[in-house]
Formats: structure tokens, C-alpha cells, sequence
């Protein structure tokens, strides 16, 4: 069951992106000062390990909870209430000194993004076209990448001048735009509004699943695999430009913005080419040629004799982790009923930050018997045979009907009115009696810097 909208409301995707890359740059800022924080006071890697840990876990945790959260409650008083917690929770890391102190606050910051992520994630699909969705996807996309791009350069800046509290607190100001959206957006889902969708004959809210949709499993699972295979070069990136490689630190530091750099034309790129691709298969096909293209490029760049040479590699991984990221989204948005949305982008998101934990375990486990250059190459060699595994698993899902839907029909749609989406094609609008509304921490990035959700 779901909405859809008559008329695209791009002023609500443009704040709701807004808000979100706002968010995140304040994030990236936090994360860069407090790292920098622990190692000024003399912490070590086992402090910054845990804060790492820290600012992911949660989101993996309490991915079932949260979702299940973000459907069933408004979605304005969640960005409200959470937006104000995250707020304040900022206020007091900025006042605390002990490392313990700090993780712990950093684990209640990142439970308060479990849940506004995936609120933000289903809001998307509500405030747009069918047709519209991979452009509000790319924007939305556009957002986070240049809040991730600017974070660490504020916190750069900020930190030498100032020290952690002044960033810490910016981040806290940045929660506040969550806050605005919240009270702004004219779209909103969850609570009774739920009730008020009818029902499509095709997937019924009740009996949808992630393990019963063989599309989405497929989809979830081998961008969780692949994450967890090339993720590892999160870990081993530093050692390979700067001792293997003998890199500057001003070109680790451009290599490290490549790829999100690259996340920006790539998005576009492919909403240009999603509304092209007709049927759901086709964008988990699209979802595997673009982790293919990461695993790729990772391939090459442990064959560069220079870490210049690593720039344009990170940007065409980075358009095609981009690209990933839309197809990924409007799949979702198809093949998921809009009363259950929020919690497979919880799924999701759960299953990407996880994949991404795995893969530096792995990278800094290895690194200490392995050097880095065979490292980054077995990693992307690892990601191309994930791919390669799963490209029979897609045909056979295809050929395979999912129990919800017995007849085919969800990877068998036309680009019309519905365009795929799981929704019957009225207007947004929900009946008079159901109100007024409709239906890293986290890196911005899948694959490259921890792991999108797929928003």
C-alpha cells in the first residue's frame, strides 16, 4: 500500500535535502574533531576504534526497532523530538574530556540517526512522481555528499583555531535544521496516515518481507558482501599512499575526497538512466555493473606506481557508487508497500553499515601480515567475484516469483503512471479523516568511507 503524488513537491525534497546535508557535514565535522581530540590526548587505537564502532553499531542494532519506529510514528514529531536529543546530546559532547564519556554520547547520537535516517529515506518517495524519484534521489544524494566533503575541511580549520568544542557545538546547530525540516516539510507518513492508503492488489503491507522478495534479498545481500570485501581499503588506504606509495599528506587527503567527489555527477548520471529501466530487475542488474565498477577501479589502483594516479580511479568508483545509491533507492521505493518503507531502508542501511564493520575488521586484521598494495588487490578482485556470483542469482530471482506476488507483476512494470512503484496511482492526499499528510556516523558512501543508504 502507498501514496503517490499527483504534482512533485520539489520544495520538500530541496529542504529535506537541505536538511540532511546539513546534518551530515556537522557530523563529519564532529567525527574528524573528536578523532583528532582522542589523539591529541593521547588515547590510542583502541579509543578511536571504539569511537568508530561507536557511531555504526547502533545503526546496525537497532536497525528492526527503528524502522519499525519510523513507520509507525509521524514523521514530523520523530525529526522534532530526535532532532532536539541529537542537539543537545551534541551540547554535552562539546563539555566532555573522559574517552568513555565520549563514546558513550557518540553511541546515543548515532541511535538517534538509526531512526532519522530511514524516517528521511521513506519520506522521499512521498513527495515526488514515480517519475520524478531517481532526480529527488540524486539531490537528495547531491546533499550529503558535499556536507560529507566539507565536514572534515571545517573541522580542519576549526580544530586548529579553536579546538573540538567549537565544532562540536556547530554540530549541535546543525541537528536544529533537522528540527526545521521537520516543522516545515509539507509531506509526512506514519501513524494513522498508514491506514488511509489502499491497498495494491499486487503487494499487500501485512504480507511483505525482505526474505520472502527475492529482487530486494539479492540486492541487499550482495551490496552488503561487496562492502565487506573492497570496504577493508577504508583501513589500508593510509599505509598504501603514504608509506607504499610515499604520498603526501595533501595528496591523501585528495584521494580520500575522490571518491565522494565522484559520488556527485555519478548520482545524476544514473537518474538519467533509471526511469529507462523499466523493470525491477533491470536496476539490480544496474545495482551489480555499478559494484562492479568499485570493485574494478579498486583493482587498478593497486597496480598505480604513484598515489596521483589513484584520483581519477576514485572518481569513476565514486560515480559508480553513486550511481549504485539510486538504483538501490528506487528499487526500494518500488518493491517495498509504503506502510513497511522505512523499515527496509533500516534493512538496508543495517546490512551496508554491517557489511562495512566486516570489511575493516578484515582490512586491519590482514594488514598486520599483509602489505597494503596485495591487500587493496585481492580486495577488489574479491568484490568482482561477488558480482560474478551473484549475476545466475539474479536470473534466477527473476524467473522466480516472490510469495507476495505470485504472478510476476513487481519486476514486470511498465514506466507509466505507476512506473513500478508499489502504489495504485491516487493522489497523495490521504482521506479528510486521516489529516493533513502523505507517506558517520553515517558516511555517505556505501562502499568508500563506511558504507546508502539508500536514500
Amino acid at each position: 500500500m502507498s501514496f503517490t503524488t499527483v504534482e512533485s513537491r520539489w520544495p520538500d525534497v530541496w529542504l529535506a535535502a537541505t536538511a540532511r546535508g546539513t546534518t551530515i557535514c556537522g557530523d563529519f565535522l564532529a567525527a574528524t574533531a573528536l578523532a583528532l581530540a582522542l589523539q591529541g590526548a593521547g588515547a590510542g587505537g583502541l579509543a578511536v576504534s571504539g569511537l568508530l564502532l561507536a557511531a555504526t553499531l547502533p545503526l546496525v542494532v537497532l536497525a528492526p526497532l527503528a524502522g519499525r519506529l519510523a513507520d509507525r510514528v509521524d514523521s514530523r514529531t520523530l525529526l522534532v523530538t530526535v532532532g532536539l536529543a541529537q542537539a543537545a546530546i551534541c551540547v554535552l559532547l562539546a563539555l566532555a574530556d573522559h574517552p568513555v564519556l565520549v563514546v558513550g554520547l557518540v553511541t546515543l547520537l548515532a541511535c538517534g540517526l538509526a531512526v532519522t535516517q530511514p524516517c528521511l529515506a521513506a519520506l522521499l518517495p512521498a513527495m515526488v512522481r514515480p517519475d520524478d524519484l531517481p532526480r529527488a534521489s540524486a539531490i537528495s544524494q547531491t546533499a550529503v555528499s558535499l556536507g560529507a566533503l566539507g565536514g572534515p575541511v571545517l573541522a580542519g580549520l576549526l580544530v586548529g583555531q579553536f579546538g573540538t568544542r567549537v565544532p562540536l557545538l556547530l554540530d549541535a546547530a546543525t541537528y536544529l535544521a533537522l528540527v526545521v525540516a521537520g516543522l516545515l516539510l509539507r509531506t509526512r507518513r506514519g501513524g494513522r496516515r498508514i491506514a488511509a492508503a489502499p491497498a495494491n492488489p499486487s503487494v499487500t503491507a501485512l504480507g511483505w518481507r525482505l526474505r520472502r522478495d527475492p529482487l530486494m534479498l539479492v540486492m541487499v545481500v550482495s551490496t552488503a558482501v561487496v562492502i565487506a570485501a573492497i570496504g577493508g581499503i577504508n583501513v589500508v588506504e593510509v599505509f598504501f599512499i603514504r608509506e607504499t606509495l610515499s604520498g603526501s599528506p595533501t595528496t591523501y587527503g585528495l584521494v580520500s575526497a575522490a571518491w565522494m567527489a565522484g559520488m556527485l555527477p555519478g548520482g545524476w548520471l544514473a537518474a538519467r538512466l533509471a526511469n529507462r529501466l523499466t523493470d525491477d530487475a533491470a536496476l539490480v542488474r544496474g545495482v551489480l555493473a555499478t559494484l562492479a565498477g568499485c570493485s574494478l577501479m579498486v583493482l587498478f589502483g593497486a597496480m598505480v606506481p604513484a598515489a596521483s594516479l589513484l584520483v581519477p580511479l576514485w572518481l569513476v568508483a565514486g560515480a559508480a557508487n553513486g550511481g549504485e545509491n539510486v538504483f538501490a533507492n528506487l528499487l526500494t521505493a518500488r518493491r517495498v508497500p509504503e506502510a513497511m518503507r522505512a523499515r527496509a531502508y533500516a534493512s538496508y542501511g543495517a546490512a551496508v553499515q554491517g557489511g562495512s564493520m566486516a570489511g575493516f575488521l578484515i582490512g586491519g586484521a590482514l594488514l598486520t601480515a599483509v602489505p597494503p598494495r596485495p591487500l587493496i588487490a585481492a580486495a577488489g578482485l574479491a568484490g568482482l567475484l561477488v558480482v560474478l556470483v551473484f549475476v545466475p542469482v539474479v536470473a534466477r530471482a527473476v524467473r522466480r516469483p516472490s510469495p507476495d506476488d505470485p504472478g510476476g507483476r513487481q519486476h514486470q512494470r511498465s514506466a507509466g503512471a505507476d512506473a513500478g512503484l508499489a502504489t495504485s496511482g491516487r493522489p497523495a492526499e490521504p482521506a479528510p479523516e486521516a489529516g493533513d499528510t502523505v507517506g558517520s556516523w553515517l558516511s555517505a558512501s556505501h562502499v568508500h568511507g563506511s558504507g546508502t543508504s539508500s536514500s
